[in-house]
């Protein structure tokens, strides 16, 4: 009897065993999670519903359960196999992006304070689906465990910026790119738009800022620039994904773009260019950087800035505009970055600035974006944390990866670097990772920085520090490899990460090498 019930006692944790580690693994780590021992099957007809509060994020559910291949029938909340509801009842315990996803063996319901939070849970239940869902369709019959989530995000700035002015990226890798930041719950798009290779958005009073400085690039990347129409039809793309677009002109350094199509925000004899590496109306395809200003004693700078501003203002849906402000020394520094700030909030926006703009006597609500951590701050702003150390995504993923980076870190910025960053600033809120583009100039080399690199990120914002587990991490991010691969992006392969991989015809792309 005895060695019976041993028997019987190691067959059922045998099993159990194998089931737990058969579970979906969701990025980011939930706040709360509870598996059970049973599961969901998805019927040949999906009932579903949707509250009147909640049928902003029904589209985005049907989107979801289209791709079982079953037919989808309105129904009500008690008949429904599958439910959205707006709660405002969980705002203290959930704010508003935290979500309840419960799933039983018979019926999956979604809870949150706002249409954002039903977004994540039905982010969170995509993930619950086989990798085959990023392809469109399911092409066999399958199941989901029974679990209740109970999650919200630790930090409300996680964020991806990306560098178009060196080399740029046109409206369908933007768009591709935020659809693979809201898979991870990312929330901000940080569009890097002028430096001294290139100016990448329209404005319509300063048409030669993209007639000239939207036709260059660094050597070996592409010119070309945003539309304001085009920039709108993205950020309405973003916003649907709960995706903010945080749009950045540097300045009064990094400028030349703008130079070079209007001399005339240059000091006499271009003593604002030093060393002369250019002179407009040449273009500048280098990588220095610390060599172009505007004159910032001429009135017209401010008028150019004014008006820049204003229309950017004007286009952009969020709270935010960046005005650049590092690697500049001049005497008239501090004083144009109060100005400008001024101008910003004048147009009803709040200002970012990388961390040097905090030697000035800026306004309480800017934010400061370090990067390095070493400016003497004169103010105490909020904080975006993205320590080159940790978030430059320039660098390479590996000791002297062809391509890359190592200025800030010698070894690269591997992607146990990026996850195991903690920040002490009582003032952060939150994360992003850089990617700049002087030595990037494809779609493939982009996604082979950012990925996965950038699903790091995403769970440093989103999940508690003290749910942090690197080598736990590495295995749920190698069983999304096949879930990439169907996403058709190019990711860099982290050596010690066990991927589980798929060949998909036409997925692979060749990286610059």
């Amino acid at each position: 009897m005895k060695r019976s019930f041993f028997s019987v006692f190691l067959t059922f944790f045998i099993f159990i065993g194998a089931y737990a580690q058969d579970k979906p693994a969701i990025i980011p780590m939930p706040s709360k999670i509870e598996w059970k021992n049973s599961e969901f099957q998805f019927p040949s007809t999906i009932t579903f519903y949707a509250d009147a509060e909640a049928e902003k994020s029904l589209k985005w559910l049907k989107t979801l359960l289209n791709t079982t291949g079953s037919e989808l029938e309105k129904a009500s909340e008690k008949e429904a196999n599958v439910s959205l509801k707006i709660n405002k009842d969980l705002s203290s315990s959930l704010g508003k992006e935290g979500y309840q996803l419960k799933v039983t063996s018979e019926k999956i319901t979604i809870e949150a304070v706002t249409n954002a939070g039903l977004f994540y849970g039905i982010t969170t239940l995509r993930q619950l689906f086989p990798a085959e869902v990023e392809s469109g369709k399911i092409t066999a019959a399958f199941s989901i465990p029974s679990v209740t989530i109970s999650d919200k995000p630790y930090y409300e700035w996680r964020g991806s910026m990306l560098d178009v002015a060196r080399s740029f990226f046109d409206l369908d890798y933007l768009k591709k790119h935020v659809d693979r930041m809201a898979l991870y719950k990312l929330n901000r798009f940080h569009l890097h738009l002028s430096d001294d290779q290139g100016w990448r958005i329209e404005i319509k009073k300063w048409p030669k800022l993209t007639q000239i400085g939207g036709q260059s690039a660094v050597n070996n990347g592409r010119a070309g620039f945003l539309t304001q129409e085009e920039y709108k039809d993205l950020q309405a793309y973003a916003k649907e994904r709960n995706v903010m677009i945080i749009p950045e002109v540097d300045m009064p350094g990094h400028t030349y773009a703008a130079l070079q199509g209007y001399p005339e925000l240059s000091c006499e004899n271009f003593e604002n260019l030093n060393p002369k590496r250019a002179i407009p109306p040449a273009p500048f395809h280098g990588t220095d950087v610390g060599w172009s200003k505007f004159c910032m004693e001429k009135p017209v700078v401010y008028d150019f800035i004014s008006d820049v501003i204003a229309e950017l203002a004007e286009i952009t849906d969020g709270p935010y505009l960046h005005i650049g402000g590092d690697e500049i020394e001049d005497e008239h520094y501090k004083e144009f970055v109060v100005k400008a700030e001024k101008i910003v909030r004048e147009n009803g926006k709040t200002a970012i600035g990388w961390e040097e703009v905090t030697q000035a006597k800026v306004d309480d609500p800017f934010i400061s974006q370090r990067w390095t951590g070493a400016t003497k701050s004169v103010v105490d702003t909020r904080i975006i944390e993205s320590i080159c150390k940790n978030f430059y995504l320039d660098h390479g993923n590996i000791p002297n990866q062809p391509n890359t980076y190592s200025w800030c870190k010698k070894d690269g910025v591997s992607l146990k670097n990026v996850y195991d960053f903690v920040s002490e600033n009582k003032k952060a809120i939150g994360v992003e990772g850089a990617l700049w583009t002087e030595l990037v100039h494809s779609d493939a080399t982009a996604d082979d920085r950012l990925w996965p690199r950038n699903i790091a990120v995403a769970e440093v914002g989103w999940s508690s520090p003290k749910k942090k587990d690197y080598s736990e991490f590495k295995k749920r991010l190698g069983t999304h490899g096949k879930r990439l691969d169907y996403l058709g992006i190019n990711f860099y392969k982290t050596p010690d990460v066990p991927w589980n991989t798929t060949k998909i015809k036409g997925v692979f792309s060749t990286v610059e090498k």
